[in-house]
């Protein structure tokens, strides 16, 4: 079993379940935040056309590439039915939001296969563990360099002529 921040560092692709084009719902917040952390994010709410100009997806299923994380902002009632969509999809891990837990629904994700986290926002985890997202990862594998301009001195220092 992953732990959160495995989970978070290792995924790339989030599909958000619930989310909103609302910007002050939790679900539209949370993946703003993801996108600006690095990740690709979906938005999956089959009564939205977009979310942040992109289109939304009735079902994880739909996501045109694999999900890493199917994080769920749905009521308790609405979890089994978004762990069943997570399943089909082929998804790495079903991340459920603070407040929510659904002790069957956990077990049937598990038993597919697919790791869990439940009660604990995503958002959260991220900034609480201090989780190294898509962008910092891409920004600490570029090569070093010299980018200093041609010739090599960087305007700095002492200067020799000599």
């Amino acid at each position: 079993m992953k732990t959160p921040k495995e989970l978070l560092e290792e995924a790339r692709v989030i599909a958000v379940v619930g989310c909103s084009d609302k910007p002050w719902r939790d679900s539209y917040q949370v993946a703003l935040f993801l996108r600006r952390a690095g990740y690709r994010v979906y938005a999956v709410n089959p009564t939205l056309q977009e979310v942040f100009g992109e289109p939304a997806y009735p079902d994880v299923a739909s996501v045109p590439e694999h999900v890493d994380i199917v994080d769920v902002f749905r009521r308790i009632e609405n979890v089994p039915a978004a762990v069943e969509d997570a399943i089909a999809a082929g998804a790495g891990a079903v991340w459920l939001q603070q407040g929510i837990t659904h002790a069957e629904a956990e077990m049937r994700a598990a038993g597919a296969g697919l790791q869990v986290v439940a009660n604990l926002c995503i958002a959260v985890a991220f900034r609480m563990l201090r989780v190294h997202g898509p962008a910092e990862r891409e920004a600490a594998a570029e090569p070093a360099g010299d980018h200093r301009p041609e010739g090599g001195h960087n305007g700095g220092g002492a200067r020799s002529d000599a």
